[in-house]
């Protein structure tokens, strides 16, 4: 009788071993160990909460058939959760019933890692061979509050930022989500906020990163079989900044696993930060569990900087960088440079080099020349859905065709199109380009950009067709 569990679990695991792939088998089965069976409860243990969660989601049905077929009606699965069992604490178990549907938890799922497990977790910011304890916040000292020019177009998030910084996870800013077009400041506000929890809480663990070193180090991990590494590592974090989150757009399992990091610091009380080019409700690609949770706190643009942020934004420059300019130089620039900060601060370098290299005087004149250069050959910054808009309006179509699903030859060129100027005129990745244009994958867009490539040497009407758009594009 006392190996009847070990019995039992075998029986379950012949079953899910036809039902279920290989490599999910080897995954997510074969590390579970059975410990006990008191009548219809088998109780087996697994290696973390993030395990359980994703058994609970992804295999909750053959389980409970499995547990049925072998155990008989009324059976019931207790799960032994170990993580942070060290010095003699005692793992807690969850447990749920077969029959239904409904949870029972006797503890928290989610569990706080002590110090010596942190330290033995690998992080994914470390180059290999070199250890380091301390967590590098991957911050720019520059991108203080103190820096950051407020004024009506970012004055909510600006204000919700400073106050999440003084009490990050306390207030009922949580996800903090920032938004809008590129260069005006998300990510600097965003830094500012980690910069001030370090200054007022040495002790919290606050770290910054790009969506898309996020996706690169998923990626590596599941490549090297250091998937647990890598959650546990993000699962420790007291402030974590994600920035672009609309990267991931299109990336089902870098989505999937940032929910469980989403949820397991949140139920904590962790701060989560996001920065994304649109609001929740816009961006597509993205599994709406995860879009809901992102609105749960608060939702803040920033908006174009106006005349009066732009002078402020120029003043605090040239007076950080120790140089005198006139305010009718500087109106000059503020009037002409409106696109976003980036923009406004690389046109006043631009200014300062060619005075420093030429020796000249910074004058109206020389400002006015350089300036009007500037703007006339400065690129617009394109976005999938202006492309998408210019595209349809060539063909006399609504922009909603292109999201049809239909084969119709018009419908799939002009789709095919949008998809190749999207390629190659922005920065989004095919998944996200896909996502938003059809709600295709990137192989799909990978396959526009070489058939319109191929049409436009073979055709000469649709060579046509690419120019002009391309034209309007440029304008």
């Amino acid at each position: 009788m006392s190996e009847e569990y070990k019995f039992a679990w075998d029986k379950c695991l012949n079953v899910i071993k036809d039902n279920v792939p290989n490599s999910s088998y080897k995954t997510w089965f074969e590390p579970i160990v059975p410990i006990k069976l008191n009548e219809r409860i088998l109780t087996i243990q697994v290696p973390s909460a993030f395990f359980y969660e994703y058994l609970e989601e992804q295999f909750i049905d053959i389980l409970r058939k499995t547990l049925r077929m072998v155990l008989g009606n009324g059976a019931k699965l207790e799960y032994n959760i170990v993580m942070g069992n060290k010095n003699g604490d005692e793992p807690y178990t969850v447990s749920y019933p077969t029959a239904n549907n409904t949870k029972i938890l006797n503890k928290p799922l989610t569990v706080p890692l002590k110090a010596d497990d942190r330290t033995a977790i690998k992080n994914p910011f470390i180059i290999p061979g070199i250890q380091k304890l301390q967590i590098d916040p991957q911050l720019k000292p520059d991108n203080t509050f103190d820096n950051f020019v407020e004024g009506d177009c970012n004055r909510l998030a600006r204000s919700a930022g400073f106050a999440v910084s003084q009490n990050p996870g306390g207030t009922a800013f949580n996800p903090l989500m920032l938004y809008g077009n590129s260069g005006l400041g998300k990510t600097h506000l965003a830094q500012a906020i980690g910069i001030q929890v370090k200054e007022q809480f040495p002790d919290k663990t606050v770290l910054y990163v790009n969506a898309n070193k996020f996706q690169t180090q998923f990626t590596e991990a599941t490549r090297n079989n250091n998937r647990n590494d890598f959650l546990h590592f993000y699962q420790m974090i007291d402030v974590l900044i994600l920035d672009d989150v609309h990267e991931f757009a299109g990336k089902e399992k870098t989505q999937e696993t940032f929910f469980h990091i989403f949820n397991h610091l949140h139920q904590l009380g962790k701060q989560l930060i996001l920065t994304s080019d649109k609001p929740p409700i816009e961006l597509k690609g993205m599994e709406q569990r995860l879009l809901s949770r992102f609105k749960w706190g608060l939702t803040a643009d920033l908006q174009t900087p106006d005349f009066e942020t732009r002078m402020e934004i120029l003043r605090r420059k040239v007076y950080k960088d120790g140089i005198s300019l006139s305010d009718e130089v500087l109106e000059y620039i503020a009037s002409h440079v409106s696109n976003n900060v980036r923009e406004l601060e690389g046109a006043l370098v631009s200014l300062l080099a060619q005075s420093m290299l030429n020796k000249r005087e910074i004058t109206i004149e020389l400002t006015a020349k350089l300036i009007n250069k500037l703007v006339k050959n400065s690129k617009r910054e394109l976005s999938i859905e202006y492309i998408s808009k210019v595209v349809c309006d060539y063909f006399s179509m609504s922009v909603d065709t292109l999201q049809a699903k239909t084969r119709k030859r018009e419908i799939v060129q002009a789709r095919q199109i949008a998809m190749y100027f999207s390629k190659s005129l922005t920065k989004y990745s095919l998944a996200s380009i896909g996502a938003q244009i059809g709600s295709k994958d990137h192989a799909t867009v990978l396959h526009a950009c070489k058939t319109v490539n191929n049409l436009k040497d073979t055709d000469k009407n649709f060579r046509q067709y690419v120019e002009e758009i391309e034209k309007k594009l440029k304008m």
